[in-house]
């Protein structure tokens, strides 16, 4: 794919993208003319004109349109109007866009191109995708580098989709840890990674307990990106569990979804990908603990007590309750031996989430009003929306147990969320600067994109765009 930048265009040929605010005056691009009846730049209205050897694509965007309307838009533009891309498309950006309006158009322009048919033997690629592709950035005001951070979002983005939506026959934790180091390799950050045996040896005992059931290795994956002088230290957890069958408590229901229960990992490899693609001046750790919960003759059982990488002992009541487990020795290892002084997890933990908030928005837990503010400001600017619940001591006893120093779930049909963001916070060693987001409804789900459920890479532009505001 090749951008040029020009002011004006010469000549009407290819794809001309025109969006268009909502107003009841006519509609006029050069010599063409759209009556307001017919076309006043309502939101997600269109009107496609053909003029000689061009494809005029008139795009409603309504009259106040924000980051994630106009992602979507364009996103939707690139998809559903794939036939008019050829060689070259034409973008004619309204002088009142801003950068945040251009990068939001391109990022969805290059989202588009994803096809959730991976492995279908007549899949054909997006035009858009290949290299001598043109797209013409028609602005007079110099948006180059608005361009160039779109693309680079919407690739993170992209990775991230195809990590939550391949088969866990395909993204093993093998599979992760070896994405991760070739990111690394290629963006400009460290990568190690602990194996069984490593991770036996250092103590991750609550991490190991989930994947002893699997015959796929779990890893241990840590990520380090560290640019000079840089500004803060912030460290990140994601949930990697490529699959989860609920080990000897098995899901009865909607286990087929279960390949998405990565995607807190998959936000923070994606999340990685874009810091360093960007080079922000911010130091970043970041762990994704990979296994899959199985069921083996060496599942951990319910009623098991387990140790931790914390020191505490952890009775297991439901072996479905995994992920806490594995975030509790990612945010212990992290905590200690490398003392962030800002630390977020994310992880698709609980239904109880959804069942609170729905499809809209993902949960977040934290002590720290600074930190919450932040965090919601970030997402509500790109349309990745957070609300926070409560995580008062009063929850607290819902995790103590008689025989060990917690449990690893209440047994209660209420306040599961709660409960869990309880759980993890014991795990913090009362971190004064720790945010727990909960996305389990908004990281793969139904939109018009797909027939079926799918990745929304919730989270890696949340991520990042909370540290560029830091």
């Amino acid at each position: 794919m090749k951008i040029n930048y020009i002011n004006n265009l010469t000549s009407l040929d290819g794809l001309i993208i025109i969006p268009v605010y909502e107003s009841d005056s006519d509609v006029k691009f050069q010599d063409v003319s759209l009556s307001s009846k017919l076309f006043s730049g309502k939101k997600d209205s269109s009107y496609i004109l053909q003029k000689g050897e061009a494809h005029l694509v008139f795009v409603g965007l309504g009259k106040s349109p924000d980051y994630k309307t106009i992602k979507t838009i364009f996103r939707r533009i690139s998809a559903k109007q794939s036939v008019y891309f050829d060689t070259k498309c034409s973008i004619v950006f309204p002088n009142k866009f801003n950068d945040e309006n251009v990068e939001a158009a391109i990022s969805g322009l290059v989202l588009g191109t994803y096809n959730l048919g991976h492995y279908k033997k007549d899949k054909k690629a997006h035009s858009l995708t290949n290299d001598n592709f043109t797209i013409e950035i028609v602005s007079e005001n110099d948006v180059q580098k608005a361009v160039e951070k779109g693309i680079k979002i919407a690739n993170a983005q992209l990775e991230t989709y195809s990590l939550v939506d391949l088969p866990p026959n395909k993204i093993t934790p093998k599979y992760l840890s070896n994405w991760a180091i070739e990111a690394g390799k290629k963006y400009g950050f460290s990568v190690e990674v602990f194996g069984n045996q490593k991770s036996k040896e250092i103590g991750l005992h609550s991490f190991q307990a989930v994947g002893q059931g699997s015959e796929r290795e779990s890893q241990f994956i840590i990520m380090g990106y560290q640019p000079e002088n840089a500004k803060k230290h912030i460290g990140l957890v994601g949930k990697g569990v490529t699959f989860d069958t609920g080990g000897l408590n098995i899901k009865t229901a909607g286990m087929v979804h279960m390949k998405c229960d990565m995607a807190g990992g998959g936000a923070v490899l994606g999340a990685m990908q874009l810091i360093a693609d960007l080079k922000l001046p911010y130091r970043v750790t970041a762990i994704v603990p990979a296994c899959e919960n199985s069921v083996d003759a060496k599942s951990f059982l319910p009623s098991d007590v387990i140790q931790s990488y914390s020191g505490s002992t952890i009775e297991i009541i439901d072996t479905d309750a995994e992920g806490r487990l594995i975030l509790a020795d990612g945010l212990s290892y992290l905590i200690k031996n490398y003392k962030p002084e800002t630390v977020i997890d994310i992880a698709t933990l609980t239904g109880s989430s959804v069942a609170t908030l729905g499809y809209e928005c993902g949960a977040l837990f934290t002590n720290n009003e600074n930190l919450s503010r932040n965090l919601q400001f970030s997402g509500d600017a790109i349309g990745e929306r957070l609300w926070q619940l409560p995580l008062w001591d009063s929850y607290k006893g819902d995790i103590d147990s008689e025989i060990a120093d917690v449990k690893n779930y209440s047994g209660k049909p209420v306040a599961g969320a709660i409960s869990a963001a309880k759980f993890l916070e014991h795990f913090t060693d009362n971190h004064t600067s720790w945010a727990h987001l909960d996305v389990a409804g908004v990281a793969f789900g139904d939109d018009e994109f797909a027939k079926t459920k799918h990745a929304t890479a919730f989270g890696v532009h949340l991520i990042t765009k909370f540290i560029e505001n830091l």
